[in-house]
């Protein structure tokens, strides 16, 4: 496959690098399972969630804080939506094709998400190259 291309076909530059950037700023503050699903084919409001988890709620904090630095920084964009940012159980970053979750790992449990959308296409821990 070529770059930016999955085995649903070609992903979008921009859903690719945000997607990438999240991963990367996940990774960097230590995130446990972090997962993509390519939504594409599924639902038309956006192409790729991004499912990550901390282990406290300053962690997830610090987690969300960084992938909004990391995607501002690749692409000049900032979350159309924060949702969770007090409680910081489960924050949601709506960038529009790309939605990312950052869960304290009892919520990621409990919400299953994984489970509710296990016929979509699964990457783990890793960038799309």
């Amino acid at each position: 496959m070529t770059s930016g291309e999955t085995a649903r076909g070609p992903q979008s530059s921009f859903v690719t690098t945000l997607v990438n950037a999240a991963v990367v700023g996940a990774e960097d503050k230590l995130a446990r399972d972090t997962v993509v699903l390519d939504m594409r084919g599924l639902v038309d409001s956006f192409d790729a969630l991004v499912l990550t988890s901390g282990r406290n709620d300053r962690q997830v904090r610090a987690i969300a804080e960084e992938v909004e630095r990391l995607v501002d920084q690749a692409l000049g964009v900032k979350p159309l939506r924060v949702e969770g940012r007090e409680s910081a159980q489960w924050i949601a970053l709506d960038y529009g094709d790309v939605i990312v979750h950052v869960f304290d790992e009892e919520s990621r449990e409990y919400y299953d998400l994984e489970h509710l959308w296990n016929t979509a296409p699964a990457m783990r821990g890793e960038p799309i190259v």
